[in-house]
């Protein structure tokens, strides 16, 4: 096998590269084999005056698909050049563009803009305008539109004028003479249309489709589901201002699980590597103190069972295998149906029907691990603890009870409280992830030592 192609450590390469390459010609055709991030890696790995020889070897445009992928990049714009860089930002994607812009300190951006070409500077801000949570904010400017009305021939000459500039060229997007959004075509069907066909006859005018000021987080398993290279963006006048690509839709997915995931911890956002220690805290903290407070409240309950504890010692040992289990189940039934509560045209009768399987699951789960607890424990307190037979198995028999109903009831709270949330229109992963483990703790406690009051004490009349 080509050694070239197991050998993946390609900024070391191009690093090497440019030590020993004899001009600039030579260089630049070197990296011309390379691909845009390794070669951004690379410069991490370069002194200054190695990275300006980059600079100077590579045009603008090879340098517009490069930044995008670099780190730290406000530390280059002086070896770049104020004027360069700024046209260089002027020819990238605009989206690309707003990532970098917003990382550079305020008097060094105005000095950009200053320097940057009239159009890109409007696509900027464009996207700029949008919140960080609306579907314009991650929008690109990079694509091909073509007018109603056209025979194929102009069609395809105006797409390839535009292609100079904009490479997003599998769906070319059709508007009208008002820039109203009219429909779709795929390149290959206007590249494979007869010069004399109609192009009306393959537009297609129900092509799906965002607006800029839509929520990411309300369309964005939408837009995935359609696997489209890219989704047009329209304004609120039906106009068409910009597409969201499919890598677009892979970082939108990203950060929407990364907030879910965070949510569900009990945090009001993703955390990064960028954010203070005090930022951390203010995320995590209000969730915390509201989880101190039931669990006092659960820790006072257990207390009203003290005279459980003080005449069967042994059921302590036990308490966190109920708790666990119970927390688990929980938070898997969670899980599920906050993935379901996405679909917003779920029925009511699919929500019970869910609603009862997860019962099902939860209760078939229970019976078996009740049942295995009831044999593994039960042998453990005989052999370990050195008690009867029947005291041994009265115990663990009370564990795998309260096992099975723990489940069954953790499963339920699981599922219905999201749901709840839910109809009340509160995000159930911001309410129900934190909540869930504390609501499970306080049922699995009641199960377990009411259970143990009710058949062991009282029923049985066994102590230690």
């Amino acid at each position: 096998m080509n050694e070239k192609i197991i050998n993946t450590n390609y900024a070391q390469q191009i690093e090497a590269l440019v030590k020993n390459a004899a001009s600039l010609k030579e260089l630049k055709a070197s990296l011309g084999d390379f691909h845009e991030k390794d070669i951004a890696a690379a410069f991490e790995l370069l002194t200054t005056d190695e990275r300006k020889k980059i600079f100077e070897a590579l045009d603008n445009e090879n340098l517009s698909e490069i930044m995008p992928y670099a780190k730290d990049i406000e530390q280059y714009i002086d070896e770049i050049g104020l004027k360069r860089f700024s046209h260089i930002i002027s020819i990238m994607d605009a989206d690309d563009a707003v990532d970098i812009i917003e990382n550079i300190d305020d008097k060094t951006r105005q000095k950009i803009a200053e320097n940057m070409q009239q159009d890109s500077r409007q696509d900027i801000r464009l996207i700029r305008s949008y919140d960080d949570e609306l579907i314009g904010s991650q929008m690109t400017t990079n694509f091909i539109k073509i007018r109603e009305g056209l025979t194929v021939k102009q069609a395809t000459k105006s797409m390839i004028e535009q292609a100079r500039k904009n490479d997003n060229l599998n769906t070319i997007y059709v508007v009208d003479n008002g820039n109203h959004f009219a429909g779709a075509i795929a390149l290959q069907d206007l590249i494979t249309a007869r010069e004399y066909d109609n192009l009306e006859d393959i537009i297609a005018t129900s092509y799906p489709f965002v607006y800029a000021a839509e929520e990411i987080e309300k369309c964005v398993d939408e837009i995935r589901d359609y696997a489209e290279d890219s989704i047009p963006v329209l304004n609120n006048k039906n106009e068409l201002v910009g597409v969201i690509t499919s890598t677009d839709i892979i970082d939108m997915v990203d950060d929407e699980m990364g907030d879910d995931y965070a949510k569900l911890a009990g945090m009001t956002e993703a955390s990064d590597l960028k954010e203070t220690v005090g930022q951390g805290m203010k995320k995590r903290m209000p969730w915390l103190i509201l989880l101190l407070f039931l669990g006092i409240g659960v820790s006072s309950v257990v207390g009203l069972f003290e005279n459980v504890v003080s005449q069967i010692a042994l059921v302590v040992c036990f308490q966190s295998l109920i708790l666990d289990m119970a927390g688990n189940v929980g938070t898997q039934s969670l899980a599920v149906t906050i993935r379901v509560l996405v679909d917003e045209n779920v029925s009511v009768k699919e929500k019970l029907h869910f609603i009862f399987k997860e019962l099902q699951i939860g209760a078939t789960n229970g019976l078996l691990l009740g049942f295995m607890a009831f044999v593994f424990i039960g042998i453990y307190i005989m052999l370990g603890k050195g008690k009867a037979v029947t005291y041994a198995f009265m115990v663990s028999g009370c564990v795998g009870i309260s096992l099975l109903v723990a489940m069954v009831i953790s499963s339920l709270v699981g599922v219905l409280t999201p749901m709840f949330f839910h109809k009340i229109k509160i995000d159930p992963a911001v309410a129900s992830g934190p909540l869930i483990t504390t609501v499970n703790d306080l049922v699995a406690v009641v199960t377990y030592y009411g259970l143990a009051w009710v058949l062991l004490i009282n029923i049985c009349g066994i102590h230690s």
